[in-house]
């Protein structure tokens, strides 16, 4: 992706309809529990709002990112849910205008970043069309999770076209965090779009092969629904082996959800 513009200007958009969502809510709506075992629809906003602060250290300040990556390792497993708690315990109003003022911020230092910039990540580096996708990518996911509960279905849109695109080139990553080697081979991925349009990528003639509704793949991708419950078909082992594994975000490999009708 040459221009970041359209990204941005979509991160944009995800993110103030989940602003929508939160701003009128009360103090005990905040705390309402979400599909996140755990986590109430405050440490959801906090954890964007905490992941938006890593973005713009690493956009704008590489050494006070590297401290975000310094305690990531001194405490793996739990760095994520520490960042989500300190900010959970603030004030909904003082909760929501750091977030907003972070994102504006990030939005910000990424249009103003130069062209062909890359920026260290937790992860792989990101370019700037890459650090916005993945900021879209985690405001949708957790936007979904504050609307679940809520009990607001959120329809799906064009955006979710970066977050696709993003959980395909993140194949091998998927597998790396696995401690899998890569295939060689590419898989042709086919997505059926929120207006029936496709989506592709990969050979055509690609003998692996995932298809299904790109809705599906992004909440895959994401960890927001297990396999079991979507409509996603992978032809060849490889293929088959991926939907058990992908994700779409950096960091180590998440929990995922359960199957519908699992006991929790």
């Amino acid at each position: 992706m040459s221009d970041p513009t359209p990204v941005i200007d979509d991160l944009r958009e995800e993110s103030e309809e989940l602003d929508a969502l939160v701003a009128r809510l009360s103090p005990e709506e905040w705390g309402l529990a979400t599909p996140a075992p755990g986590w109430t629809v405050a440490h959801q906003v906090a954890h964007l709002a905490w992941t938006d602060r890593a973005a713009l250290a690493a956009v704008t300040d590489e050494a006070a990112f590297r401290g975000f990556v310094e305690r990531a390792l001194a405490a793996p497993d739990r760095y994520v849910d520490d960042g989500a708690e300190e900010g959970a315990r603030q004030e909904p109003a003082a909760l929501l205008a750091a977030w907003r003022g972070g994102r504006a911020a990030l939005e910000s230092a990424l249009r103003r970043a130069a062209p062909g910039a890359r920026f260290p990540w937790y992860g792989p580096p990101m370019a700037v069309a890459s650090m916005a996708t993945a900021r879209l990518m985690e405001t949708w996911a957790h936007g979904l999770d504050v609307a679940d509960a809520l009990g607001v279905a959120r329809p799906p849109t064009g955006r979710l076209r970066h977050i696709a695109r993003i959980g395909v080139r993140a194949r091998n990553f998927a597998y790396a965090a696995h401690g899998l080697t890569p295939p060689e081979a590419e898989f042709r991925v086919e997505l059926t779009g929120p207006d029936g349009d496709l989506w592709a990528y990969g050979p055509e003639d690609a003998p692996q092969r995932v298809t299904g509704p790109a809705l599906d793949f992004c909440l895959l991708a994401t960890q927001r629904a297990h396999r079991a419950d979507l409509a996603l078909t992978a032809e060849g082992p490889d293929a088959d082996r991926w939907l058990d594994i992908a994700q779409a975000f950096a960091g180590p490999p998440g929990a995922g959800r359960k199957p519908k009708g699992a006991a929790r």
